[in-house]
């Protein structure tokens, strides 16, 4: 009875957390393409911290989006925030990984052939890897080398294969692998938790109360976006590696799983760079 509950608590949990995933990852996509394309506004009137705007076409009608670094003075009511598909994301996925890799750690999480641990130390060092993982991801971007991304995005891959390599030697490898794809996310949504929402809201307040908004708040905020938008293909492969022993059960597992980080990055940034081209209707 006990297997057949925690099976149906086990699609269920899935499933939702697919479903909330993609709409996270739906407006990482979003919004990085609509970065990439706005265009100085050709409207008489300019709005004081404008950024530009961008014209969408979907869905049978055409829609006009203006970015500005700050809130306008009169916002409107019907403001939308973008982080419950965030916050859904992980405590779906954290729920996930209870019901398969701490419950059933004896079975799933746990390899006697790689490291003689009990169940709770188990789970001890996997919600320490996740909560570690993202104190030393912090400290790095509050430090001097955020202000060099290439350098940062290096330092995160090595701190991603770091990782791999240690988590392979104490879980199984299929363990291991969702583990460093769960530190990812648990990154993820600190990022939006931690950082990007808090600015959004002090930019708020401080135009609502007319206070000089800080606008390093805006960049600080946006530094964590792009790198969680970059995190979303990684992270789903890592994902889908279970499915794959060919993968994990690699005698150089820790390193597949940096290459195909690196590599699924990689893609992500040139798929970027090909949304900054402008298409325009053909002119007769």
């Amino acid at each position: 009875m006990e297997t057949y509950v925690l099976e149906w608590g086990n699609l269920i949990l899935r499933w939702l957390h697919v479903i909330v995933g993609i709409a996270w990852i739906g407006t990482s996509f979003l919004f990085m393409r609509l970065d990439y394309n706005l265009t100085p506004s050709s409207k008489k009137e300019i709005q004081a911290d404008e950024v530009g705007h961008a014209w969408l076409v979907h869905s049978g009608g055409f829609y006009e989006v203006t970015k500005y670094r700050v809130p306008p003075t009169s916002m409107l009511d019907n403001l939308h925030w973008f982080k419950w598909e965030a916050y859904l994301t992980w405590l779906s996925g954290m729920a996930l990984l209870t019901v398969i890799y701490y419950v059933g750690a004896e079975y799933s999480l746990i390899d006697e052939q790689v490291a003689a641990i009990t169940q709770w130390q188990a789970i001890g060092i996997g919600l320490g890897f996740l909560v570690g993982g993202w104190f030393l991801y912090d400290l790095l971007c509050k430090s001097r080398l955020a202000n060099n991304k290439y350098l940062l995005a290096v330092l995160s891959l090595i701190l991603v294969m770091m990782v791999a390599f240690v988590l392979t030697q104490i879980f199984s490898a299929q363990g291991a692998f969702i583990h460093v794809g769960a530190m990812i996310g648990t990154v993820m949504a600190g990022n939006v938790f931690m950082v990007i929402i808090p600015a959004q809201k002090a930019l708020l307040a401080a135009v609502t109360y007319g206070h000089p908004p800080d606008l390093t708040l805006a960049t600080k905020a946006k530094l964590r976006s792009i790198h969680n938008h970059y995190a979303t293909l990684p992270l789903l492969l890592i994902m889908l590696s279970n499915h794959y022993p060919m993968m994990y059960m690699h005698e150089f597992n820790w390193l597949i799983l940096t290459a195909m980080v690196a590599i699924t990055a990689g893609f992500q940034h040139y798929f970027n760079r090909k949304q900054k081209a402008i298409y325009k209707p053909d002119k007769q």
